[in-house]
């Protein structure tokens, strides 16, 4: 009996040994990978599936230089959640913007993952909570999934190939909340023209938008003049 005790409180020692795991080198060797990206041009296409919104795929390329200068240019009308491109490394740059807890280890097809949660110092964020999914043998995001005041969650699941060395997705595709996902308004006029919901399907509170990445150029010393347009 006393085995079988002193094993339990072990194990419960040992689990409480893994929730206590310091988050903070995860996230260094995530943002050091991250901070290797000086800027970078990708082709994309976007594809949405959003209840009630009727848009066709849209190509689009897509523009990042260090820190913060982020651009689109999309032929047509492309629906994209702010959250998923620039805002984790945004989120992370700043050790006093955020605290980290390590939750646990999930794997997610086959990579076994460290789920972190991040959380803003300052009450006034726009962000409430995000938890990412990262694979510490690569230092990349699989996964994440942020709750704003402004937009609700938007989860996003991210593939690697061709770029897995910068950390760059070849693949992206968020869920998002439709009842706070916030639509441009050349789109939300169409809704109620194309619209053809029947009342007896249940309404669907997710939208799904995915976006899939090729050909880029990484590191080409982008010129500001870019962003400017």
């Amino acid at each position: 009996m006393k085995n079988i005790i002193a094993t339990l409180l072990g194990l419960i020692l040992i689990s409480f040994a893994g929730f206590g795991q310091d988050a903070s080198k995860t996230i260094d060797e995530l943002v050091l990978k991250m901070n290797k990206i000086k800027d970078y041009t990708v082709d994309a296409v976007i594809t949405s599936d959003i209840p009630m919104v009727k848009i066709l795929p849209s190509k689009a390329t897509i523009f990042f230089k260090q820190k913060d200068k982020f651009k689109i240019d999309a032929k047509g009308i492309a629906i994209v959640p702010k959250q998923g491109f620039t805002d984790i490394s945004k989120m992370l740059a700043n050790k006093n913007n955020y605290s980290a807890i390590f939750m646990g280890n999930e794997n997610i097809g086959s990579t076994k993952t460290e789920v972190i949660s991040i959380f803003p110092a300052s009450d006034t964020s726009d962000m409430i909570l995000s938890k990412l999914w990262i694979d510490p043998n690569n230092d990349v995001v699989l996964k994440s999934q942020t709750t704003t005041r402004s937009s609700g969650m938007v989860t996003t699941a991210f593939t690697y190939g061709t770029q897995l060395k910068w950390g760059l997705p070849d693949k992206m595709v968020f869920t998002v909340d439709v009842k706070k996902f916030k639509i441009p308004k050349g789109v939300a006029t169409d809704i109620n023209k194309n619209s053809s919901k029947n009342a007896n399907e249940p309404e669907k509170k997710t939208g799904t938008v995915k976006i899939d990445l090729t050909n880029y150029k990484v590191n080409t010393g982008l010129s500001d003049a870019v962003f400017k347009k």
